[in-house]
């Protein structure tokens, strides 16, 4: 190798080199100052890129997850509240059915009592049929089962089942046109009362452990879903308190390229002197 000539700057050539890698490397830190993130793209890391994107994208689902469990649990949280009116409004069924069988009473009070009795019944019928929430009613006849979707592939459902208060029913045995207009009548529907009570409390008992289920299933998804988060950014996030360190060395490592490369391009003014 020709040591001194004017076509052939090696040394310059070398600190180019080494400029050039460090404007490299300085772009890239930073990109990730700018970003936030060691992997921006596909082109930073396709493999850590790749399996960051599938995070994401179970994150994401999960969110409509979370959609559905919530009008689930709202679902049954309408159908609790309206039973609970029917299961009050049956106490005080129960009541009037109770003073009804009195056998001292005279016509006057038994019609009202009557007329107490019908108008609770009636409002039965009300309370169900307006049990209704984004057009789910778990508690009207011919409910049917709400599933809502528990995991983010949507394998997994979350069912609860029907239960059904309406007049006349398999809970509440009370029909559209029981009435206490005789003693008899009133003793009998004493009994209807109290059983149509113990079946809705029940009702509400296994509509009271699906919604605490709804409930439990609602924060796992949540802290799922921050988990795979917290997964995903400890892939793609970049230490920021590193980045700024290097970003300091690195300037300065190009301002000390950039005199190198300054040297190496005024060393061939020394030949000038051979020919003086």
């Amino acid at each position: 190798m020709i040591a001194n000539s004017v076509n052939t700057n090696v040394g310059a050539m070398i600190a180019l080199q080494n400029l050039n890698a460090t404007n490299t490397e300085l772009t890239t830190t930073q990109g990730r100052i700018n970003t936030g993130k060691k992997v921006a793209s596909a082109k930073d890391n396709g493999a850590i890129w790749a399996i960051a994107q599938n995070q994401r994208a179970t994150s994401q689902s999960l969110n409509a997850v979370k959609e559905s469990l919530d009008r689930g649990k709202s679902t049954i949280d309408v159908a609790i509240a309206a039973g609970e009116s029917v299961s009050d409004l049956l106490l005080q069924m129960k009541e009037k059915a109770l003073a009804a069988s009195d056998t001292t009473l005279d016509t006057a009070a038994r019609s009202a009592l009557n007329e107490d009795f019908k108008a609770l019944r009636d409002q039965i019928t009300k309370a169900v049929t307006n049990a209704e929430f984004n057009g789910a009613n778990l508690i009207k006849t011919g409910a049917t089962a709400q599933a809502s979707l528990a995991n983010a592939d949507g394998s997994s459902k979350l069912t609860v089942a029907p239960e059904v208060l309406a007049l006349a029913g398999g809970i509440v045995t009370v029909t559209a046109t029981g009435t206490i207009g005789t003693a008899t009548a009133a003793t009998a529907m004493i009994t209807t009362v109290g059983n149509s009570i113990t079946n809705t409390s029940a009702a509400l008992a296994r509509l009271g452990t699906k919604a605490k289920a709804f409930e439990m299933h609602i924060t796992f998804v949540g802290k799922l879903q921050d988990s795979l988060d917290a997964g995903v950014g400890n892939l793609v996030d970049a230490d920021l308190a590193k980045e700024s360190a290097k970003l300091q060395a690195l300037q300065t490592k190009q301002q000390l390229g950039v005199q190198a490369l300054s040297i190496a391009n005024s060393s061939t003014q020394t030949l000038m002197s051979l020919f003086r």
